[in-house]
């Protein structure tokens, strides 16, 4: 594969920058000189990176950073890398990594394409996690999704081996194609068997967004995958 492609690719997101709040802009200000990292840091390196050696986690696209800084806070010996391109989220993030005195999160506000291209080593994370991308519901748009079979090929390159992908949705048919994907990816194995999703891990937490949906009867459908 040639992965210098996937950075000329259609954009799986739209950039909305948006008015940060005074929160927002506080904890990007003091928590990204901290906890932050751009493409021009060159490679990533986890070791250096993190006073713990635990699993190491990486989440594209955390929104506003809710369930990654939960799960930071609860498993503190694993070290975790955040993904987002939408900046309020980012700051709203970092303001809660300074609030609870959380040291082993630390965050990209890049595309993800990038940073998995240009600066995570090969085979060097255990987890990667992606929850709730757009499912670009209108047909046309379907070519803008995230998860195509470039995209997982790159994305399993960083896996580590035995490393898993996680993916979640709330889309039905996103998850059909989600499972077409990734079921067609050789290097990969479907941890709970053949086509079939996965129960939500406990590892994943619940947001409001999807304990909201539950209760209006909408599904969600969790894909765990191994590197073979």
């Amino acid at each position: 594969m040639n992965e210098s492609r996937l950075s000329h690719r259609i954009r799986s997101f739209v950039i909305r920058t948006g008015r940060m709040t005074d929160s927002q802009k506080a904890g990007w200000d003091v928590g990204f000189p901290k906890h932050g990292f751009t493409l021009s840091d060159n490679q990533f390196d986890w070791d250096l990176c993190f006073n713990v050696v635990g699993p190491r986690v990486l989440e594209i696209g955390f929104g506003m950073g809710d369930s990654l800084v939960a799960m930071a806070e609860q498993n503190s010996e694993s070290r975790y890398l955040g993904i987002e391109v939408h900046t309020p989220g980012v700051g709203k993030l970092l303001a809660d990594v300074e609030r609870r005195g959380i040291t082993n999160l630390k965050v990209f506000s890049d595309d993800a394409v990038q940073v998995l291209e240009d600066v995570i080593p090969a085979n060097s994370v255990d987890l990667m996690q992606i929850f709730f991308p757009d499912p670009w519901h209108k047909k046309r748009h379907h070519k803008r999704r995230l998860i195509q079979p470039d995209f997982v090929s790159l994305a399993v390159s960083r896996l580590s081996s035995g490393g898993h992908l996680h993916l979640a949705t709330d889309w039905e048919p996103y998850a059909e194609h989600m499972m077409d994907v990734l079921s067609a990816t050789e290097a990969l194995e479907n941890v709970a068997g053949d086509r079939q999703f996965s129960p939500r891990p406990e590892s994943r937490p619940e947001t409001k967004f999807e304990h909201r949906g539950h209760r209006l009867g909408h599904g969600v459908w969790d894909l765990l995958f191994c590197k073979r």
